[in-house]
């Protein structure tokens, strides 16, 4: 059964999280497709390869090619070209539903400071929990660390 945990940003931007949990989906030895919107996708690509001098972690996008020798493949669509095992949702997208359950995981990471991308959240969380998922809720606490919530 496909795990979705949503991810509740209040005291750190994306580009702040954002590597470090890919860091950890990438050490699990798992394929990753990160969806977000068209003009993120190439700013999340550049982010990648400049967050942290002492690490890297291997991706591309539409610009690089070569998708499916990818280990982290960076888009707008709904195609799993690099045949990920998990997949990250940014700023508000939604993956094609029928196709979720194809995933091992889904980290579904939301700004929880802007009401839009919040309520956009609780639709998503209502409509998997009705599809029979298992959903997981994280947020920041106020020093910024991880804590599941009920």
């Amino acid at each position: 059964m496909t795990r979705i945990d949503f991810y509740h940003l209040k005291k750190q931007k994306l580009e702040d999280v954002l590597p470090k949990l890919l860091q950890k989906a990438y050490a699990t030895g798992k394929r990753i497709l990160l969806k977000t919107t068209a003009d993120e996708a190439e700013k999340i690509n550049a982010l990648l390869w400049t967050y942290n001098d002492e690490s890297f972690l291997p991706h591309g996008s539409k610009k690089d090619g070569f998708a499916e020798q990818q280990p982290i493949w960076i888009t707008d669509g709904d195609d799993n070209a690099n045949k990920a095992d998990f997949l990250f949702l940014t700023c508000g997208v939604e993956y094609n539903d029928a196709d979720l359950a194809k995933f091992e995981r889904v980290f579904n990471i939301f700004d929880g400071n802007e009401e839009t991308s919040l309520a956009q959240a609780r639709m998503q969380w209502k409509k998997y929990k009705e599809a029979g998922f298992a959903i997981f809720y994280w947020q920041q606490s106020e020093n910024g660390v991880w804590e599941q919530k009920a």
